[in-house]
């Protein structure tokens, strides 16, 4: 599969694949009926120029992915955004292709960062996971407001916000590398074993979300089930 496509960290070469990747984007969000922050082709444009990009291509020069570095609380925390994979090379291995060559750039360009991610989708959190993420509660996130400011354009931010930023629709997962030292002794989230659990509270959180005035209990009951993770 993986000789199928160019998978590179993206550059000036690259530009004209701006336009389509914030298309597809922002056409992928609504489908989900949740979204993410949304960027403009300057914007994807700058992360490719710094070197901060992540693009895949096929043999035919068709554009088949992306995804892109942000960093946060001066290089403290770093998130690998904006993933997304062509409508036509769906289902085909290429998002794990592309998260793993975004995770090695971010641990070279920022090796003492926490990496971390939101999302809903649970193939999403197995790619993670693999890469050694865990899941955790948003206080475990930078709380850089900048970072929060790009979940604007999210249709869930009126949820993230009567929440104080500490809960919403989407799954935070983190990856710590001090947690990988060899003298750390902190067990390893084991995904195989509690996907269901993550698919069930997922499942709770989007329909207490929506149902208004029965949400008060959801932030402690999230927190309780990473807590038996």
């Amino acid at each position: 599969m993986s000789e199928q496509f160019i998978v590179e960290v993206a550059s000036e070469k690259h530009f004209h694949y701006a336009e389509i990747i914030c298309t597809e984007m922002e056409a992928s969000a609504k489908a989900r009926g949740t979204g993410i922050a949304k960027r403009s082709p300057d914007y994807v444009r700058e992360k490719m120029l710094e070197g901060k990009a992540v693009i895949a291509v096929s043999k035919a020069g068709e554009w088949a992915g992306f995804c892109y570095i942000e960093s946060w609380s001066h290089g403290n925390y770093v998130a690998n955004s904006g993933l997304i994979v062509s409508p036509n090379f769906r289902k085909s291995g290429l998002a794990k292709l592309i998260k793993q060559k975004i995770f090695n750039l971010s641990r070279t360009k920022y090796p003492d960062a926490k990496i971390f991610g939101l999302t809903t989708g649970l193939a999403v959190m197995k790619i993670n996971s693999d890469l050694g993420y865990e899941p955790v509660t948003y206080s475990e996130l930078t709380q850089d407001d900048q970072f929060w400011k790009g979940c604007q354009s999210c249709v869930n931010y009126e949820i993230l916000m009567s929440k104080e930023r500490k809960n919403c629709l989407c799954t935070a997962m983190l990856y710590d590398p001090a947690d990988k030292k060899p003298d750390n002794k902190k067990s390893i989230f084991d995904f195989a074993k509690n996907s269901k659990i993550l698919e069930r509270l997922t499942r709770i959180k989007q329909a207490t979300f929506t149902v208004l005035g029965k949400d008060k209990k959801i932030n402690n009951l999230f927190r309780l089930i990473l807590n038996k993770l």
